[in-house]
């Protein structure tokens, strides 16, 4: 009786909403995320604060909320444009640098992309031309029978940065990886113009 009692117990927690980083009012499963500007974190926001966010200078210079538009992009493969290495994002600083991320096992490998290349990708791909600093970027997987080239918020790579992270094993990830790899491209295609329930940290 009483491990049923505990059991329960454990299941209405990990069901309970999480607060929004902001208010503290329970968040929805599908909330959006706000950037801080002083050290990039994400931050989770429930309804009402993203919608204060929305209107300009609401922010103050602190806060950026993450947009949530999702667009699949057609183009030469990335390979024939530079890019060394199947699974990568790339980010514009405000200061219009590009700096290309490489999950791995243990977090992003990062380092500055060649002016030249990034000019090479913005006259193939055009959206990336409209890309928002920091809150949005050009993430590409052509790797293991995969064509992915997507225009997306910063918080989509956050998450995969997570996935990689938690599910990596032996030398080449394993296959329970590059499955869950699948599956979160699959969802970026049904979820595009939407909001995903997924915490950037990898949390529900």
């Amino acid at each position: 009786m009483l491990e049923r009692v505990i059991n329960r117990t454990v299941t209405r927690r990990r069901r309970a909403a999480e607060p929004c980083e902001l208010c503290g009012a329970p968040l929805a499963d599908a909330h959006s995320h706000l950037l801080s500007e002083r050290d990039g974190q994400l931050l989770c926001a429930c309804r009402a604060c993203k919608l204060l966010f929305e209107r300009g200078g609401a922010g103050l210079g602190r806060f950026q909320l993450v947009p949530d538009r999702r667009v699949r992009l057609a183009g030469p493969p990335p390979q024939d444009l530079g890019i060394p290495v199947g699974l990568a994002y790339f980010v514009k600083n405000p200061d219009d640098v590009v700096v290309a991320h490489y999950p791995s096992p243990a977090g992003p490998t990062r380092w500055e992309l060649d002016p030249a290349t990034w000019e090479r990708l913005t006259g193939q791909y055009e959206p990336l031309r409209a890309m928002r600093p920091r809150l949005e970027a050009f993430l590409v997987a052509v790797v293991r029978g995969m064509d992915e080239r997507w225009l997306v918020p910063i918080d989509d790579c956050h998450r995969l940065v997570a996935l990689v992270r938690a599910e990596w094993k032996g030398m080449s990830g394993g296959q329970e990886l590059w499955t869950r790899l699948s599956t979160f491209f699959a969802e970026l295609d049904k979820d595009k113009g939407g909001r995903h329930g997924t915490d950037p940290s990898g949390q529900a």
